[in-house]
């Protein structure tokens, strides 16, 4: 089971401030996004992703990147390219939104930290960071961090042993905090469904926190991990539900578009046009009947007429079968059976409400 790399900026890998770290700790190591990352650790990917669901794990995110804007025209500058409206929010919060092509297609998604009164760190997917900053400008400080992201239903009772602080931290909250010492930015956001913070860190402190969260009873989990819980939880993944031909529209994702920003933003045009002459296609989520995984790129079908493609698949730990996300035909409903081509073996599966897993494992 494992998430798939995006493809990299440039071919010379990059390393997290933790990578010793994993490796002597018994880390699966592969590329991801230019970058080389753990996909799971000696107890494998499902008993990985149980601890998140049930517990708490803890995840090396570093190769996301950090683009920091710091300016009295910063705000105003982000309102120009991105989807979403800091107009909403203000210092203190974080907001997820789109940067999108000017035919409506996402370039990236990604997360601002509003961090002081004029200073924002936009966090880009990991093989995007040039490409947004080129959008947006700023300064990449990505090398210069580390971000641990702790996850689960009992996250913040890890956090309160080792970074009383960070438990304290809300969701879709940003604080300047400090941890023995060390500055650390901490925001109430994550990417599996569960509760919990993620800390960016110096990096020369990184391992040091990241140590003191595992002694608090945190387990490492890799990107193996995280693909399996993003997708139960039905959260889109650039380069799979998100990039070149893909709308927010399309992506179920219209919340993240400010019709009436003042000023607009890039792309916002082309959205106005797909609203007004209707979709075609919509991100749905698919569910099999067995335990093979569904992946992306298998074809999906209705009677024998092609209905659409699934662009992520898996296994699930929780529900216990193949599940998967994928762009279908307009008009089908929830429990609409499809038949789904895994390499030339039909598998029945049915269209599933998403998310397919609701937070701590409730299943829909």
């Amino acid at each position: 089971m494992t998430e798939q790399p995006e493809p990299a900026e440039v071919d010379v890998l990059r390393y997290s401030p933790l990578d010793a770290w994993h490796r002597s700790n018994g880390a699966r190591m592969v590329p991801f996004g230019g970058w080389e990352m753990p996909l799971e650790y000696e107890h494998g990917t499902v008993a990985e992703h149980m601890s998140c669901r049930r517990d708490v794990a803890i995840f090396d995110v570093s190769h996301l990147g950090t683009v920091r804007l710091t300016g009295p025209d910063v705000k105003a500058t982000l309102q120009r390219a991105l989807t979403n409206d800091l107009g909403k929010i203000g210092p203190g919060r974080a907001q997820y939104t789109h940067l999108l092509d000017d035919d409506g297609s996402v370039l990236d998604d990604l997360i601002v930290w509003w961090a002081g009164e004029e200073t924002f760190d936009v966090m880009p997917n990991a093989s995007n960071t040039s490409r947004v900053r080129g959008a947006i400008g700023g300064t990449d400080v990505t090398a210069s961090r580390a971000v641990l992201a702790v996850q689960g239903p009992h996250a913040r009772n890890a956090l309160a042993k080792a970074f009383p602080g960070a438990a304290a931290v809300g969701r879709f909250r940003v604080e300047q905090l400090e941890w023995e010492g060390t500055p650390v930015t901490v925001a109430g956001t994550g990417y599996t469904g569960e509760d919990g913070v993620e800390c960016s860190v110096p990096a020369e402190r990184a391992a040091d926190l990241w140590e003191a969260l595992v002694a608090a009873g945190a387990s490492p989990a890799g990107l193996g991990a995280r693909d399996t819980l993003r997708l139960e939880s039905g959260l889109p993944l650039h380069g799979h539900e998100l990039g070149p031909g893909i709308t927010p529209l399309e992506a179920g994702l219209s919340w993240v578009v400010a019709w009436d920003k003042p000023g607009g933003f890039t792309g916002l045009d082309a959205l106005v046009s797909q609203r007004h002459e209707g979709l075609t296609r919509v991100l749905r989520g698919i569910a099999g009947q067995g335990r093979q995984p569904l992946r992306a790129g298998y074809a999906a079908s209705v009677d024998g007429v092609l209905a659409g493609e699934l662009t992520s698949g898996n296994f699930s730990p929780v529900l216990g079968c193949g599940i998967g996300m994928g762009f279908l035909q307009l008009g089908l409903p929830d429990g609409a059976e499809l038949e789904v081509d895994a390499r030339g073996r039909a598998l029945t599966c049915h269209i599933a409400r998403l998310p397919f897993v609701e937070k701590s494992g409730t299943t829909n």
